[in-house]
């Protein structure tokens, strides 16, 4: 199969029915290192391309192909197309009963994702998709995943209100009746913007995570912002993984 170029990156593309997925990276034994998972022995498969190009993003290799974020990279060098049977087989090989979908933006490519939603499902393993929020999951993909780990983007992540911002996929993932609420903040400000998304859609469980790929930023935003999330009855999550690890790939 020829190198994957940036054209074949682009949200639409990536939604086509398609018998393989695009793949950054699989890895594990590891932990998940966020949201109501946290310290769960996991391993991850991460899939490439995304919907949107947040300022602060930990995985510009997965979708930054101009630069945006301060490096460019290479989509041929970052990626390869794997078939379900390929990526299953990786997996097994991390041998957890735990798997973490994450990106880029996971559910742009449900389609093709479905068949190892499926072979995971027959084996018992818990599967969560880390996704922004801005796809509305399929009733197969839902039926499929234990858990979805939604992270809304508010104004902090330098994504234009239209593309960071679609009701109808948040009242899609909440209806679900499995979605996890993790709202990236930095200062107390930015909870007044995800309060109102979360009075407006009636979100719940809610976490906020501070931001910060390294182990003092997200110190200084964890204390910044402790005492209102309390306050508002929601639940912090960190890093574990940079707090482990730092901001290192495959970990």
């Amino acid at each position: 199969m020829s190198a994957l170029t940036a054209s074949d990156l682009a949200p639409s593309e990536l939604a086509k029915p398609t018998p393989s997925l695009v793949v950054s990276e699989i890895f594990g034994p590891t932990f998940q290192g966020e949201g109501p998972s946290i310290g769960r022995r996991c391993s991850f498969l991460r899939l490439g391309g995304c919907n949107l190009h947040c300022s602060w993003c930990d995985t510009p290799y997965t979708w930054d192909w101009t630069g945006r974020n301060g490096k460019k990279y290479e989509p041929a060098m970052e990626l390869r197309r794997m078939s379900a049977t390929e990526v299953v087989r990786s997996l097994d090989r991390t041998r957890t009963d735990m798997v973490v979908i994450s990106g880029g933006e996971p559910l742009l490519q449900q389609k093709a994702l479905l068949p190892v939603l499926e072979i995971a499902a027959e084996r018992g393993w818990w599967i969560e998709i880390e996704t922004a929020g801005t796809v509305a999951p399929t009733a197969e993909t839902a039926a499929h995943v234990s858990r979805f780990n939604v992270s809304p983007k508010l104004a902090n992540s330098g994504n234009e209100l239209e593309r960071r911002y679609i009701p109808v996929a948040l009242d899609a993932l909440q209806a679900t009746g499995k979605a996890a609420w993790k709202f990236v903040a930095q200062a107390v400000a930015d909870l007044d913007e995800a309060g109102e998304w979360i009075e407006r859609h009636r979100l719940e469980p809610v976490y906020v995570m501070p931001e910060g790929v390294t182990v003092d930023s997200i110190s200084r935003h964890s204390q910044a912002i402790a005492e209102a999330v309390v306050a508002r009855g929601w639940n912090l999550t960190t890093r574990l993984h940079i707090l482990l690890y730092g901001n290192r790939r495959g970990v």
